[in-house]
């Protein structure tokens, strides 16, 4: 979505998670940590070799100061946007990722851990609609990264299994940041799990494929 909304030209590559691509020596290289997503610059700013970022909050950063787009030139706008990036960095991203695990993709169900990681969903939604009340978009007047950052998960909330009753703030930016071409094209590049939602069969193959890479 970034891309897109830099209109920065870009080539995807897949990464088989599920096999295990992503563990391999040569993804490895890219990226030390074996996990989605990395990128490679092939024309970095002034020049020189590709240069590599991985980690999704530092490629966001990376994109924005490279075009200079997307995030603020002065220093305490830049360090609103990138408050709102880590927060979803460090909370927003690690707790529905961990709704999916145990509702979702787990064959045990702990009803105590999808509780758990559900609810403190559902809390961080609760920030973000209280920030929602106070501006149009997360840093404030502008949208930027941490926008993106931020809708890439939020926008999944049913397949977390939580709710977003009573969170008025947060369905007008979802709304609006859904109406945002550069955010269509975005979602229509990786596999999608609302896609998957829509059929059983696609649902379960969808899940089977997360179980093999959360166990691996």
């Amino acid at each position: 979505m970034t891309l897109e909304e830099l209109a920065l030209p870009y080539a995807v590559h897949a990464v088989d998670l599920a096999n295990g691509e992503q563990k391999t020596e040569a993804f490895r290289r890219l990226n030390p940590n074996g996990r989605i997503p990395v990128i490679v610059d092939h024309a970095p700013s002034g020049g020189g070799a590709p240069f590599t970022v991985f980690e999704s909050g530092a490629i966001l950063l990376y994109l924005a100061e490279k075009t200079g787009r997307l995030m603020p030139a002065g220093a305490q706008g830049r360090s609103v946007v990138t408050q709102w990036l880590m927060f979803q960095m460090a909370g927003v991203g690690p707790m529905m990722g961990q709704a999916n695990v145990f509702f979702r993709y787990l064959p045990e169900k702990i009803p105590l851990a999808i509780d758990r990681y559900r609810n403190e969903s559902r809390r961080l939604f609760e920030v973000l609609d209280r920030r929602l009340g106070e501006a149009e978009w997360l840093a404030g007047a502008d949208y930027s990264i941490a926008d993106i950052a931020n809708w890439c998960w939020v926008r999944t909330y049913k397949w977390s299994g939580v709710h977003i009753e009573g969170l008025p703030h947060l369905r007008r930016w979802l709304d609006a940041m859904k109406a945002r071409p550069a955010c269509q094209r975005g979602i229509e590049v990786p596999q999608k799990v609302a896609s998957a939602l829509k059929d059983d069969a696609a649902t379960q193959a969808f899940i089977e494929r997360a179980r093999q890479s959360v166990q691996r």
